[in-house]
């Protein structure tokens, strides 16, 4: 889901420095830990490359779990029993809480949580390409946690073992949040399917219909398309390839459907014996680009939405700084 930053914002420059010998000795380090499966920590030496390519990735993922927020908490005002109206606030609570994480791994690579922020708002930051769309129905919200964060979790648990420790850490306690949003959702549309009018079942397929494609964009173009996919898996940043995380997706999601009784809106979708795995159709990859340069239905109104809450924030964030100074003072000076 969110390594489409390693597709969407062109090719990694190639590294030519001319190294000096106690940095040829530290690269050979370097590599020789990742070939081992090892893990590297902040304070740890690591090539430029592997450092700006990271901060892209972590940075890209922490401002889709805050940009995520939007599409869902627009409808916490007006889910239909209080039950469903604690599960969602809960819900866009815990997409605050993996945002925050995920800043703060991003800081440990020298990188400051304003200056990120500065790149989200003005354009330069890319963030997922699922989260600009729009959420029209109740029955979107319980799509995008079947749909939409179950596609995250086929992403990110190979993240868990992502070589940068800081970023496997923290995606440990994101997935196990992840998993449990993908229940809900499901959990939410099996009950209207089940118990739900004719009107609302016809409201769940619906948004079955408009979710499917995007869902499958959210891994990214496909892998000879995408420029930066082997460097990624020669460091351990990315485990799995975008068409194998897909395909997965796929062979999941349509025993799913099965269990709900949605029909997912694929004429291709059909089991193919030889390969093991379900065959689909071709994916619209003209929409995906489209949707990435800014020109998806709720781009411009995703970012205004986040550049306003900055700005009506400030005040908070000088209230906190001059409280830290405050205390700051107070501490008894050292001897």
């Amino acid at each position: 889901m969110y390594t489409q930053a390693m597709d969407t914002q062109g090719k990694e420059p190639e590294d030519k420095t001319l190294r000096s010998v106690e940095e040829r000795a530290l690269l050979q380090r370097f590599d020789a830990n990742i070939d081992d499966g090892g893990f590297i920590e902040a304070k740890d030496w690591m090539p430029e490359n592997y450092r700006r390519t990271l901060v892209r990735q972590i940075s890209q993922h922490a401002h889709s779990e805050i940009v995520g927020m939007l599409p869902e908490g627009n409808w916490i005002s007006r889910a239909p029993t209080l039950k469903r109206k604690a599960i969602l606030l809960a819900k866009v609570q815990d997409e605050g809480g993996h945002g925050l994480y995920l800043y703060a791994a991003a800081e440990t690579l020298g990188t400051s949580r304003d200056e990120l922020l500065a790149a989200l708002h003005s354009g330069k930051a890319k963030y997922s390409s699922i989260f600009n769309y729009p959420t029209l129905t109740w029955a979107d919200v319980g799509t995008i946690g079947w749909l939409v964060d179950g596609a995250a979790i086929m992403n990110q648990v190979p993240i868990c073992r992502c070589s940068y420790a800081p970023y496997a850490r923290a995606m440990i306690r994101i997935c196990r949040e992840e998993s449990f949003h993908q229940r809900q959702g499901f959990d939410s549309l099996l009950v209207m399917m089940q118990n739900g009018t004719e009107a609302q079942k016809a409201m769940v397929q619906d948004a079955v219909n408009r979710w499917w494609w995007p869902c499958l964009m959210m891994f990214g173009p496909p892998d000879d398309q995408s420029p930066n996919t082997a460097q990624g898996m020669r460091w351990g940043i990315k485990r799995v390839s975008n068409d194998e995380l897909r395909q997965k997706f796929v062979d999941a999601t349509v025993e799913q459907a099965k269990v709900l009784g949605v029909t997912l809106p694929d004429p291709d979708l059909k089991w193919n014996e030889e390969r093991g795995h379900w065959d689909f159709g071709t994916i619209d990859w003209d929409e995906f680009w489209n949707v990435v340069n800014g020109n998806g239905p709720c781009n411009r109104e995703r970012l205004a939405a986040r550049v306003k809450a900055w700005e009506e924030g400030a005040w908070v964030r000088e209230a906190a700084l001059a409280h830290a100074d405050k205390q700051a003072q107070r501490q008894p000076k050292a001897a």
